[in-house]
């Protein structure tokens, strides 16, 4: 069976509780220091925008959407997008998630190539995600059906060769997101919108968003592991 023990004890398992704690980190976090309003009294909009016009980036929109923490930017369209609690905030937290996007506006404007590198890679972790999964659970399939063995560890490997799609557009996007969290922290006090002394909240809230793309690496790594194990595993039977 390919939903064995093993998948579930070195793959499902382990990323359940490594996403679900980081996840729970970022919105304990946020929870937290979205009770802690900034003395300057500037809502995440309006940081936004105050640091994007201090770069000259006034073709820069700032646009508010529905989720929680559903907040981006977009280089294509050259939109900030932040969530509603965000966009009308005036808590630390609220500002150093507007800020973290703006960030990502100046790596955009200052052609930050890590930046230009994942967007390039979007439509290719597009199709690692999803036929590389597709034929990686086809040739594990394969290893176990009457007369396809010899061929499904090659299924497999290839699988996981698209699949290392994913792995490396989140390998990219590592520096980016750390870039745009260390951007964030140093333009709010700069540009005036909170003070130095108000940073500690934004800055654990900024530490444990970014730590969500580790955890989300660590379970494209523990899915790749599993099945090149299960692969090879197969073939020496």
């Amino acid at each position: 069976m390919f939903y064995d023990y093993q998948y579930i004890i070195w793959v499902l398992l382990p990323s359940i509780l490594i996403s679900g704690f980081f996840s729970l980190r970022v919105k304990a976090a946020f929870n937290k220091y979205s009770r802690v309003a900034s003395r300057n009294g500037y809502t995440g909009a309006q940081a936004a925008r105050k640091l994007l016009d201090r770069a000259g980036l006034q073709h820069v929109d700032v646009v508010q959407t529905s989720g929680f923490l559903s907040d981006h930017y977009n280089p294509m369209t050259k939109k900030l997008v932040l969530s509603q609690d965000v966009y009308h905030g005036q808590s630390v937290a609220s500002i150093g998630i507007a800020a973290h996007e703006a960030g990502h506006a100046l790596q955009d404007a200052s052609n930050y190539g890590p930046l230009r590198l994942r967007s390039k890679m979007v439509p290719l972790c597009t199709i690692g995600n999803t036929l590389g999964y597709i034929v990686m659970v086809v040739g594990l399939l394969m290893l176990y059906a009457s007369g396809g063995a010899a061929i499904g560890k090659y299924v497999v490997f290839f699988g996981c060769g698209l699949f290392s799609l994913v792995l490396l557009f989140q390998l990219v996007t590592l520096p980016v997101e750390f870039d745009a969290t260390r951007r964030a922290k140093e333009i709010v006090v700069d540009a005036g919108i909170i003070y130095r002394e108000e940073r500690l909240g934004m800055d654990k809230v900024l530490n444990a968003a970014a730590m969500t793309y580790v955890a989300a690496m660590v379970t494209t790594l523990l899915t790749l592991a599993y099945y090149i194990m299960r692969a090879t595993a197969a073939s020496r039977d």
